[in-house]
């Protein structure tokens, strides 16, 4: 199988997705979903039959081979770590959020991604609600300035900027 394009990537996991809600998925549900032409999606059904990771007969159903569905589960869980991330922890609008997970999901590296999940689990599990300076850092986002008592830099640290 070659390496799939992040448009291939993106039929899977909207079939994926579509799945979840309806019990058949056609050619039809997946344009819908991506909002492109049937034609684009009948091009694309034919590349990832080819590559094994779905079933499709022309004018039928799609289905996503073993393969298939591992791959779309997969894509589908870095978007959802991803939209978590932008949103939960740096504050960004839920649909910029997605919108952008869509974008990252295809290039992030596994050693990244594994770091983000365990970013999250940290502040899930290591906190009393949010740290002192998470809550510092959402309120410079709104306001643009640090928040009033601003913890003091330790001396010897040097300046990043």
């Amino acid at each position: 199988m070659k390496k799939l394009t992040p448009s291939l990537e993106d039929y899977l996991e909207a079939i994926w997705i579509v799945s979840l809600s309806k019990k058949t998925v056609r050619v039809k549900d997946i344009a819908e979903f991506l909002k492109v032409r049937t034609a684009s999606v009948v091009g694309a059904m034919k590349i990832l039959d080819e590559n094994g990771l779905v079933d499709h007969e022309r004018y039928g159903y799609i289905e996503l081979t073993r393969k298939g569905e591992k791959k779309a589960k997969e894509i589908y869980g870095k978007h959802k770590i991803l939209c978590k991330f932008f949103n939960e922890v740096l504050g960004a609008d839920k649909g910029v959020a997605a919108e952008d997970a869509c974008k990252f999901e295809h290039y992030i590296s596994k050693e990244i991604l594994d770091r983000i999940v365990m970013f999250i689990r940290f502040l899930e599990t290591c906190s009393n609600g949010d740290p002192r300076w998470l809550s510092g850092f959402r309120y410079f986002v709104e306001h643009g300035t640090c928040p009033e008592p601003c913890p003091k830099r330790k001396e010897g640290k040097k300046d990043t900027k």
